[in-house]
Order: C-alpha cells, then structure tokens, then sequence
C-alpha cells in the first residue's frame, strides 16, 4: 500500500521523525509546518491522507481539519489527529471535528503506521493490496491481474485502476467528475466524456465472460459496480 500522505506538524525533529518512518514504509511524503502551508500544499493536490498536529502556529489543527471537512474537494480525505492531549474530551473533539482517528504523543511508528493502515483500509480500501472478488470478477492489485469467471481478463493501465476503484465502492454511484478525481488524478484536466470511453472499454473487455453488465450507468448520476450482475438468458 502507496500513499500520497500530508505531514502537518511544527516541531521539525518530530515531523523529520514521521516523514522517515513513512518513506522508510513505501509512502510519499508531503510536509508541512502551518495550517496555512498544508491547505496550501492542499489546494495543488489532494493527499490520500492527512496526518495533523492538534498545537500548530495559527490556526489549530482541530480547525484545519474542520475546514477539510467543509470543502466537498477535500471533504473525504482521512485524517489523523496526532496530539499530547490524551483526555477524553479532547479525543471526543478531534473526532466530531472530522478526524478519523486520534494518536497521542509519545507514540512508536510502529503503532503510527498501523493507524494509517486501518485508516486508509476503511476510507481508502483502492489504495490497499488485497485482492477483491465481486460476483466471478477478481482484481488482485498485488500482481495487476484480473479474471473474470477465472478466465484473465486483459487491461490497460486506466480501465484497471478505474475497475479497482469501482470494485472498492460497490453499490455506490460515482459522478464522472469524481471518477476523473479519484482515478485519474486531483488537478488532472481531462474531459468528463473520457470517463465514459474507459467505461466502454472496460466493459468490452468484461464481455467475454458475461460479466460487462456489473458496470451499470445510473442515467443522470454516474456508473456503479454492482454485487449482482442482471439475469441474462442462456
């Protein structure tokens, strides 16, 4: 699991501390010393997860997070509350400000990098490696290979990280402008109807095994992944 992980947090030894253990464990690292540099950084490109000092100069973590929260481009991002304070209210406000979950200091990376992998397993399950099986459809990221009804199925670059992030929200109905986000990219400049030409493909791939008809468009919304495909006749 690779992720694009924002580091804010003003105590340098600390934030270097972090920033080691992340890349030491695969990530790509972003830091930032302010509310203001990381909203910032924020506004360039959307990280996959937040990693946020409650005590930062200036606006306060709890507000960052806050502000993360309202903004409906960076309203899903994880966050994680790191903070000396261990008291129960000040978890509880961490939380309803919209942190996922809340570290406290002194923490080991070991338990910190933990924290990032439940988190982003929970928010984020199209970064993780693990393998998921949908209705004969099975796309295992660790070896970038699909089959469907156990026969491979074979895909470009695009319609594969598409059909991942399709087979990790089943059921959910996805806008093309939030496809082009979460799949081609935050800041990527590309039209809507692309979307629909790598829907279009994926599914020609997916014919040959009766399994195209998974991906269904939801007419004035988007396409979903269904868990059950429509009956079809023999």
């Amino acid at each position: 699991m690779t992720a694009n992980i924002l580091v804010v947090e003003d105590e340098p030894a600390i934030q270097e501390l972090i920033a080691v253990n992340l890349e030491h464990a695969g990530h790509r690292v972003t830091q930032a010393k302010s509310a203001e540099q990381a909203m910032g950084l924020v506004r360039q490109s959307v990280p996959d997860l937040v990693l946020l000092d409650w005590m930062l100069p200036g606006q306060s973590g709890v507000s960052l997070a806050k502000s993360l929260r309202q903004d409906e481009r960076t309203r899903q991002i994880p966050i994680i509350i790191l903070t000396a304070r261990s008291e129960e209210e000040a978890k509880i406000t961490g939380l309803e400000a919209g942190a996922d979950d809340y570290v406290t200091k002194p923490f080991s990376p070991r338990e910190l990098l933990a924290r990032i992998r439940a988190v982003l397993r929970r928010r984020s399950p199209q970064l993780t490696d693990e393998a998921i099986d949908i209705a004969g459809l099975r796309l295992d990221p660790a070896t970038h290979r699909v089959t469907a009804n156990g026969a491979a199925v074979e895909l470009g670059p695009t319609e594969f990280r598409l059909l991942h992030f399709l087979m990790t929200h089943p059921e959910v109905v996805h806008s093309r402008a939030r496809l082009l986000d979460r799949v081609w990219g935050d800041h990527v400049f590309v039209e809507e109807r692309t979307v629909d030409v790598h829907i279009r493909r994926l599914r020609q791939a997916l014919e040959p095994s009766r399994l195209d008809d998974l991906i269904e468009t939801v007419r004035g919304a988007g396409y979903r992944l269904a868990r059950r495909g429509a009956a079809r006749a023999g």
